[in-house]
């Protein structure tokens, strides 16, 4: 479940995909409401194991319209919940580094990113669920994303995916490995 980065996960690395049942569920320039109003259509309804959530780049950017890192973290926990009431294991993933947004400059989004990841790994690790932090992985020393791991600062490409390819697969693999 997710925006642009988990489309274009299909598109750019669809070897993450390959002979496994994993549906990826992502809308281009989508924030936390509009996932969470699809989420019952395009996640409780298929009735999956697993449902990985990346989310909250796109409210920060204000693509909707201005948000605040309490309603961002409301709409993951309210979509993580929903999952977990209906015996779906949940992997809530951090925001990707960036350090600012070619479609919107100047706005600051690393304090807010930090603030999110902060918050959901907290709520992840207080409610039996998985924090996926591909941050830790893909940021540089000044809060963006490592050039080689894309070229627009916000958006992975290939060789970004397949760092988060590497991380998913582990965590999906430790959830079902255990059931």
């Amino acid at each position: 479940m997710g925006n642009s980065i988990t489309q274009g996960w299909s598109v750019l690395f669809p070897e993450f995909f390959e002979g496994k049942p994993y549906i990826n569920r992502g809308i281009s320039g989508q924030t936390t409401p509009q996932m969470l109003i699809r989420f019952r259509a395009d996640v409780i309804a298929l009735e999956p194991k697993v449902v990985l959530i990346l989310a909250g780049i796109n409210d920060i950017a204000g693509n909707t319209g201005p948000s605040d890192v309490t309603m961002i973290t409301n709409n993951i926990m309210s979509m993580a919940e929903l999952a977990k009431n209906n015996n779906i294991h949940v992997i809530i993933s951090s925001i990707l580094p960036a350090k600012d947004f070619s479609w919107k400059p100047g706005m600051n989004p690393p304090p807010k990113i930090l603030a999110v990841n902060t918050i959901i790994e907290k709520f992840a690790n207080d409610n039996g669920m998985i924090y996926l932090d591909y941050y830790s992985s893909m940021v540089d020393e000044d809060n963006a994303l490592k050039k080689e791991y894309g070229s627009d600062g916000v958006h992975p490409n290939k060789e970004g995916y397949q760092v988060m390819s590497l991380l998913a697969e582990d965590a999906i693999n430790g959830i079902l490995n255990v059931e």
